[in-house]
């Protein structure tokens, strides 16, 4: 098939998803767009690479940035604040419920003050600050479930196409070849195999999430048709990510999958501690067989991979040999910036990244930094198990984004601006009390019982975004007490 044509074919398929997808809900804000584009340019290509230009590769470069990528995500950043601004956005309420969040991020916003390059670091603070923002227009929708069912949905629907094009039609862009070994490494619509990994795994992980909590209601025409739709997006994820060869996302593809089928089934709703206890607990046993007894490099071995994980024990002991301040770091992003960076090039070629998320956090922000984020890490797994109590779907999928992110981080490094990192937000982020009540309501809403299903009814303004419940005249014989007051107007 000519280049021109499949490129053709696929605007058609784009179009054609975007405008007649089945599980297309009309609800929805339109500013859910800002997030899309935000997203899209994490989780892909800079502007600036899309156009034909590049960043280059120098450490000069690296520092300046582009002034086309700044005004993009400038415009975004307006809109996003415009956005939570007309909603009525309660901050008082976010910054009490996100504490160490909020501490986290003055911390790191601090930290340009002790840096070598205290204004690049205070761009990309900026910058990045604007990940925070487009994941609070999500959360604060009107209708957080499907906001984020419809954010995710469009996001796979555009890139994972686009990275079959690119590989399949357009080498040119959707491959590279290897500094060292001059192997092809396919990167599809992203910028490295590893981040064509990540892609996959989000996409991967929310085809089986949606499709397993919607499989109750499979018999239901429109609801078998979202479940064709996304069988269709899972084998081209799972396609794209043998393509990929990313080890790191097959094996958290796995386990997040994992995670979901485990939080879904009755037992563990009978008793959710159980779980809660067994995630962390997995993650320490881990890390006691992955730094006493070398399992990481074992089993590469034993599947014929490197056992020093593609050179990464030898970059982690280069960087722990690297005079930086251990309790302060060296300054927000600020590590991977000038004599350190042309060092580290010398040994390991143009690498920007230490390959472990703790690791890089330390490098960046010290001790204080480290030990922010970890509390971060608790809080919010905290908040994701209250969540768990109240069957909401949306809890699974926030649970199965924080465990793959605990692990995914051992191995690549995605504590900062990240298509991880963003994802693992709208898990991470405790929204203000009223939007959370619409967490809850548009949860139980989703996955109805029977009763429920037959109770519930569209009010005639679909402006309003809002269901109402039906209240009948008490039949102890027929109807248990607790259908009669099946929801609240939201």
């Amino acid at each position: 098939m000519p280049p021109t044509l499949a490129l053709f074919l696929w605007l058609i398929l784009l179009v054609g998803l975007l405008r007649f997808d089945p599980a297309k809900d009309s609800g929805v804000s339109l500013a859910l767009w800002v997030p899309l584009i935000w997203i899209f340019i994490i989780g892909s290509r800079l502007p600036s690479q899309w156009l034909g230009g590049s960043v280059g590769s120098a450490a000069q470069a690296l520092e300046e940035g582009n002034p086309l990528d700044r005004t993009i995500f400038s415009v975004l950043i307006v809109l996003a604040i415009a956005t939570l601004i007309s909603r009525s956005f309660n901050w008082s309420i976010f910054f009490t419920r996100n504490f160490v969040l909020v501490l986290f991020l003055f911390f790191t916003l601090a930290s340009a003050l002790w840096s070598d390059f205290p204004l690049v670091s205070l761009k990309r603070w900026f910058r990045d600050l604007g990940n925070y923002l487009v994941i609070l227009i999500v959360l604060s929708d009107p209708r957080p479930l499907e906001a984020v069912r419809t954010l995710l949905r469009r996001l796979c629907y555009v890139l994972v196409p686009l990275s079959i094009l690119l590989i399949k039609y357009f080498p040119y862009l959707g491959k590279q070849y290897s500094e060292w070994t001059g192997a092809a490494e396919f990167m599809g619509a992203t910028t490295s195999k590893n981040m064509l990994g990540v892609l996959c795994l989000i996409s991967g992980i929310f085809f089986f999430w949606d499709t397993l909590t919607r499989w109750s209601d499979r018999k239901i025409r429109g609801t078998w048709r979202i479940i064709v739709v996304n069988i269709a997006f899972i084998a081209m994820t799972l396609w794209l990510l043998n393509v990929a060869g990313s080890a790191t996302s097959t094996v958290c593809l796995v386990m997040g999958c994992l995670v979901v089928v485990a939080a879904h089934s009755e037992m563990f709703r009978r008793h959710p501690g159980f779980l809660r206890f067994l995630i962390p607990a997995i993650f320490c046993v881990y890390l006691v067989l992955a730094y006493g007894f070398d399992i990481n490099g074992n089993l590469a071995g034993a599947v014929g991979r490197d056992p020093t994980l593609t050179d990464r024990t030898a970059i982690w002991k280069l960087l722990l040999t690297m005079h930086t301040n251990p309790l302060l770091g060296t300054g927000y992003e600020s590590f991977w910036l000038g004599p350190r960076l042309k060092l580290i090039w010398q040994r390991f070629g143009h690498i920007n990244e230490s390959h472990n998320g703790y690791l890089e956090v330390y490098l960046n922000l010290g001790l204080i930094g480290f030990f922010l984020l970890c509390g971060l890490l608790i809080s919010s797994y905290r908040t994701i198990c209250k969540r768990l109590t109240s069957a909401s779907s949306l809890a699974l999928l926030n649970l199965a984004l924080w465990t793959i992110m605990l692990f995914y981080n051992m191995t690549e490094a995605a504590f900062k601006s990240h298509l991880m990192w963003v994802t693992f937000l709208l898990a991470a982020i405790a929204v203000p009390e009223r939007a959370e009540d619409r967490v809850r309501g548009a949860s139980a809403l989703d996955n109805p019982g029977p009763t429920e299903r037959s109770l519930r009814l569209p009010l005639e303004s679909a402006r309003q975004r809002r269901w109402s419940c039906v209240r009948l005249p008490k039949h102890p014989n027929k109807l248990p007490d607790h259908t009669f007051d099946l929801c609240e107007e939201l």
